[in-house]
């Protein structure tokens, strides 16, 4: 890709770049959010049509001028955006050939179609029947769909957009070895990752994205290509640190826990018999952090959602207490009264209005507040946006861009907004920088810090164990629903967690008794 130049109304989102991938190498793209990097692969699959930029493309030595995706397919050219393009109602290999089914005299030959779809599952490692419903297994499963969809292609050049931002470790690595794999079957791999030690794994070379311009590309075998030199092409400067400095709460000693969750269980919203939260008691104070971790479908994101007005599963029992004081949290509306806020893992589908401007989406939690006679006053709510625009550093023209035109990044400093603008006395953050570069990371790290700083309590779920390490005052484990333990930050290491998260679990912990593998005041004091 040469000279590459692309433009949206009021944005030059590519500015000169250039990108050459050599046959058969894995070629990794790094840069922070709103460097490019997705817009660029966008141009060369054809997502961005042939007339819509300026610069040339060539693939194997000849010029391309593709007009949609059909025509970079036809080339061997297949993009896996992020966002799986998966009907999660038809069969994996329904998936799999959409579009695209073998046919005899006109009519799909299913019997084709399954003995196909069974040869490329086994290709990529997945030990699923072809006809089994894509809704019917994990994300981990369905990004091997997407790549077994891609070689059904005739894929030459595989470009992966962030394939491991929404998979647990073990699916991570499950995802490199494919990829490692595929290079030795002749397949070029274009790979966008925020994760650098997956790129230090499976990338040959890794090109550099800065404010739309191409920085460097470096040889990742080579001793002087380390983490901080990569760090450095990103973000224009040396991060000293991953995490800020923590400025201590020094407000008023409360005696109460700022939020504490009793006994807390709730079952399936299918599966009545299954407790997908089962007897969880934990508490956290004002001016703390605390981490929840945990494996893929260890609980932690049911757990926050059935608190924040029941929003996933069935309320079985349990109590949460505000204060000293037992609070309802029976409907969202009811949890937001009682100043609890809730930063989903998903923005996209649950966090945002993508169609609506920044303005509209930061007042989404406080129309109440920006309204005179039931009528929101729009002044106020631009004036109010507008200063999160500023003390955020989100990174957009104005306040009337359409979120869904903004990088993860930039988004989820509007959800953050959002709720500190409902003014909350407790947040549970989700996965709050899944997706997200390096450098956006210490912004929003900077956020929480600032936060618990003023008195907030934080409830901190990652499947990141340094970011848990790095950020958190105590950190509680679950597996299968239930609390498995409790260590204070002086205490914690990646070994200590990973144990606690991999044990079967004990008996429900009672509000009595505390978690199993509490550690008492010393966890509360670190």
């Amino acid at each position: 890709m040469r000279s590459i130049v692309k433009t949206f109304p009021g944005v030059r989102a590519l500015s000169d770049v250039t990108l050459s991938v050599r046959r058969g190498e894995v070629h990794a793209l790094c840069g922070e959010n709103g460097a490019g990097k997705s817009t660029l692969v966008k141009v060369l699959s054809g997502v961005h049509p042939y007339g819509t930029y300026e610069g040339e493309i060539l693939f194997e030595g000849e010029p391309c001028r593709f007009r949609d995706i059909r025509a970079s397919e036809r080339r061997g050219i297949v993009i896996i955006h992020q966002e799986l393009a998966l009907v999660p109602q038809l069969s994996i290999a329904e998936n799999i050939f959409l579009g695209n089914e073998p046919s005899r005299r006109g009519v799909i030959d299913w019997r084709e179609a399954l003995r196909r779809a069974a040869e490329l599952l086994g290709r990529v490692g997945l030990d699923e029947h072809p006809e089994t419903r894509v809704a019917d297994i994990g994300v981990g499963k369905q990004q091997l769909v997407e790549i077994a969809k891609a070689l059904a292609k005739d894929v030459r050049l595989l470009i992966l957009d962030e394939p491991t931002a929404a998979l647990n470790d073990e699916d991570s690595a499950k995802l490199i070895r494919l990829i490692q794999g595929l290079r030795h079957q002749g397949i070029t791999s274009i790979i966008i990752s925020h994760k650098l030690n997956e790129i230090a794994q499976v990338a040959d070379s890794v090109t550099i994205l800065r404010d739309g311009r191409s920085i460097e590309t470096l040889d990742v075998r080579a001793p002087e290509t380390t983490e901080e030199r990569v760090i450095r092409g990103m973000v224009g400067r040396d991060l000293d640190s991953r995490f800020p400095d923590r400025t201590p709460y020094a407000g008023p000693a409360v005696a109460e826990p700022a939020l504490e969750i009793r006994d807390w269980t709730v079952h399936h919203p299918v599966d009545q018999h299954r407790k997908v939260v089962d007897g969880v008691s934990l508490t956290v104070r004002r001016g703390e952090i605390v981490g929840i971790a945990g494996l893929m479908g260890a609980g932690r994101t049911e757990l926050a959602m059935s608190v924040f007005g029941r929003s996933y599963g069935r309320y079985a029992r349990g109590t949460v207490h505000k204060d000293g004081r037992e609070i309802r949290t029976r409907t969202v509306p009811e949890a937001v009264a009682n100043k609890i806020a809730y930063v989903t893992e998903d923005r996209k589908h649950y966090g945002l209005n993508l169609g609506d401007s920044i303005s509209r989406n930061i007042s989404l939690t406080s129309l109440g507040r920006l309204a005179r006679r039931g009528v929101v006053d729009e002044h106020e709510e631009r004036r109010v946006a507008e200063r999160y625009r500023r003390t955020m550093n989100i990174k957009a023209p104005h306040v009337f861009e359409k979120v869904g035109r903004l990088s993860g990044g930039n988004q989820q400093k509007v959800v953050l907004s959002k709720w500190i603008l409902a003014g909350p006395d407790v947040l549970i953050l989700d996965e709050p920088t899944r997706g997200i570069d390096i450098g956006a990371k210490f912004e929003i790290y900077t956020v929480i810090d600032r936060l618990a700083a003023e008195g907030k309590a934080i409830l901190f779920i990652s499947s990141e164990l340094p970011e848990l390490l790095g950020m958190c005052d105590r950190i509680y484990t679950m597996a299968a629903g239930r609390l498995t333990g409790e260590v204070g930050r002086a205490d914690a290491t990646q070994e200590v967690l990973m144990r606690h998260m991999t044990q079967t679990p004990s008996a429900p912990a009672t509000a009595a008794t505390g978690a199993p593998g509490h550690t008492g005041d010393k966890g509360h004091q670190a």
